[in-house]
């Protein structure tokens, strides 16, 4: 799994849906030829078919920000997630070494220096709030793009 792919499966609870892999652009919700492919919600097709399992209901937001303040609670060092990618990688127990932030700054398509660490880690760390909160994550405004 991906560094990032981490991070969020730490973040969010496993029935997220930040946790369902990723369908490629293009690929269809449903095998093709199957009811639900063919016909919009709510049409004949759909309520011709009572087996048909029921749409899933909208995943409630997380609020990332309240999680991550009792975890950092719990911690016995003191460790401030809103401000270091280090330190959030830290409180959700990943490897939040060098080699391991060039790994998600080439994931995430870093584009500067990566020997400039400090550069390097305020854009990750902005960039993975901003993905947090693509996938579903209540954020702090000002910890977004």
């Amino acid at each position: 799994m991906s560094i990032l792919g981490n991070i969020l499966s730490k973040i969010f609870p496993s029935s997220h849906a930040a946790n369902a892999p990723a369908q490629p652009p293009g690929a269809p919700a449903a095998p093709a030829g199957s009811a639900a492919a063919a016909a919009p919600a709510g049409s004949i097709a759909e309520s011709a078919n009572p087996t048909a399992a029921p749409s899933p209901a909208a995943m409630s937001e997380v609020d990332v920000g309240a999680m991550l303040d009792g975890l950092a609670g719990k911690s016995s060092e003191k460790l401030n997630w809103k401000t270091s990618i280090v330190d959030l990688m830290k409180l959700l127990g990943l490897d939040s070494s060098v080699a391991a932030r060039k790994e998600l700054a080439k994931e995430l398509n870093y584009t500067g220096d990566t020997n400039d660490s400090a550069s390097m880690n305020v854009w990750l760390h902005r960039q993975v709030m901003t993905k947090v909160a693509a996938n579903g994550g209540k954020v702090p405004a000002d910890l977004k793009d």
